[in-house]
């Protein structure tokens, strides 16, 4: 059974069996759990490790896998448990490594498109914002909230 400690800062010291949360820095970090003493970092984001609390215990999604590390450990973290996995082959790693890297790419490609698509949007249809926009997009989404209610 794993621990979590929901941290800002991560610790100097990790401990063993607690799994540390940053979400200002969107990173989580534990001992890896075969007991090798290596720690192993998992980012939160859309690309990387996603993170779910529901209240009571914690899981990440994907999986963990220590390719690097010479124990090589894989391993689910579901509801604060440790699941284990199979080795991967030398093949599986690399084409996880490169299912990953398309991921990153294709979404970093999204993120431009939707911010010019954005920019775009604005530069049409407001000419630019202004206080005198602002306020009144505020006045019309709580105007619009209200009566939903």
């Amino acid at each position: 059974m794993l621990q979590f400690k929901f941290v800002e800062f991560i610790p100097e010291k990790i401990e063993k069996g607690v799994l540390y949360i940053s979400t200002t820095f969107c990173t989580a970090i534990h001992k890896c759990v075969c007991g090798c003493g290596n720690e192993v970092v998992t980012p939160l984001s859309p690309t990387d490790w996603e993170l779910t609390f529901d209240g009571k215990s914690v899981s990440l999604y994907p999986s963990i896998g220590n390719w690097s590390f010479e124990c090589e450990s894989h391993y689910f973290i579901t509801k604060n448990r440790i699941e284990w996995s199979n080795k991967w082959s030398k093949e599986q790693v690399l084409r996880g490594r490169n299912y990953s890297i398309k991921l990153k790419e294709e979404f970093s490609e999204n993120q431009v498109v939707e911010k010019v698509i954005v920019h775009k949007e604005i530069s049409k249809n407001e000419k630019g914002f202004n206080l005198k926009s602002i306020a009144l997009f505020f006045r019309r989404f709580f105007k619009t909230k209200r009566r939903h209610h």
